[in-house]
């Protein structure tokens, strides 16, 4: 859930772009840091950077949720896998002039061999999902929230430290693949090549082969135990499934499976939320409607002095401007909404009876 920059941001394009822009500027930006054409230490990665917000942009379907709900909005509802995999069309068309090798090898030097289960390692097994709930408020919404856990889940072999061999022993590199975990095999078929990559049986994907496995272990340098994560609830989130990648169970040559945050925002006792705006009823007597008055409603940082109108009916909003809730995934606040509650008594004396009464007259 760490921060990342707005998508469009990142490729230098306006909100409004049509896709023909994204596309350009696109194919620009892969031209300028692409991993083959540009070896400045920081080029792959802004090449992965510019790579995410294309296959985000490119998709209507994944924009659309992104204008909405941010990057926590695709986040909660795609995998890294599911995000690339979904703009594959978009990517062979561009770089099919690239003379790179097309979508797999293009993607193997945004990943490394083996170093990304959704391109190079398609169809690998992949550890379970874990799920975490909690609830948080809306004072939580509005500055964000620190959260410490404990996972119950596999960690590394106290005894082999990982590796699942026996301690003071080797692994050697797997003579097949060389140490890869992976064998690629190419087929042209003479206007274009065709790639497969498939872990490697002989190591079983690892690169290395074990001599002598861990005792405690079996080999598999896992077991179980608690590991304990924190990560931060970005301020202006809505209640929803969130995706922490790679924190989920783990299991022996496959991609570590993602913990899904499930996050529940509370009902607040004063304010109720719209998006980022919030909405606050304010109790008024009749005369105050009728004659105006100055006066101090609660807001989600303290309060705020509002001035009541001679003449206000009932149910009128008055509106604070940037009074209410972040916006999840962009800059700025909504805004806080008064709804006047006009109260009307519903005993009287005598006296204020008859001078009610007395006052009705005078609009006779």
């Amino acid at each position: 859930m760490s921060a990342k920059r707005d998508y469009y941001e990142v490729l230098g394009v306006q909100k409004n772009a049509s896709q023909d822009e994204i596309k350009a500027q696109y194919r620009k930006l892969a031209l300028k840091f692409h991993p083959d054409r540009n070896k400045s230490p920081d080029a792959g990665e802004h090449f992965k950077e510019i790579s995410e917000a294309y296959a985000v942009l490119s998709d209507s379907e994944k924009r659309k949720i992104y204008d909405t709900h941010g990057h926590a909005g695709v986040d909660g509802r795609y995998s890294t896998e599911d995000i690339f995999k979904g703009a594959r069309v978009n990517f062979e068309d561009i770089f099919g002039g690239f003379g790179s090798g097309g979508f797999d090898s293009i993607f193997e030097s945004l990943f490394g061999r083996g170093g990304f289960g959704g391109f190079s390692g398609f169809g690998r097994e992949r550890g379970a999902d874990l799920v975490y709930e909690t609830s948080i408020t809306l004072q939580d919404v509005l500055k964000g929230k620190r959260v410490e856990i404990d996972i119950p889940r596999d960690i590394d072999c106290e005894n082999c430290k990982g590796s699942g061999a026996s301690p003071g022993t080797t692994m050697r590199t797997c003579t097949v693949c060389k140490g890869h975990g992976q064998v690629r095999t190419s087929r042209s078929t003479g206007f274009s090549t065709f790639v497969t990559v498939q872990p490697c049986n002989t190591c079983r994907g690892q690169g290395k082969i074990i001599e002598r496995p861990c005792t405690k272990c079996k080999g598999t340098g896992k077991q179980r135990g608690i590991k304990h994560l924190s990560f931060d609830i970005p301020s202006g989130i809505e209640t929803g499934e969130y995706t922490i990648r790679g924190e989920g169970e783990s299991m022996a040559n496959s991609v570590n499976g993602d913990l899904i945050v499930r996050i529940k925002v509370k009902p607040d006792e004063k304010f109720k939320r719209d998006g980022a705006d919030v909405f606050y009823d304010q109790n008024i007597f009749m005369i105050d409607a009728a004659l105006g008055k100055s006066i101090t409603v609660p807001t989600l940082e303290g309060t705020e002095k509002i001035s009541v109108e001679p003449g206000s009916q009932p149910n009128t909003i008055i509106k604070l401007r940037g009074k209410g809730l972040p916006h999840q995934g962009s800059r700025g606040r909504g805004d806080q909404y008064v709804r006047l509650v006009v109260n009307i008594p519903t005993k009287l004396d005598k006296q204020q009876k008859k001078t009610l009464e007395e006052l009705r007259d005078t609009f006779g």
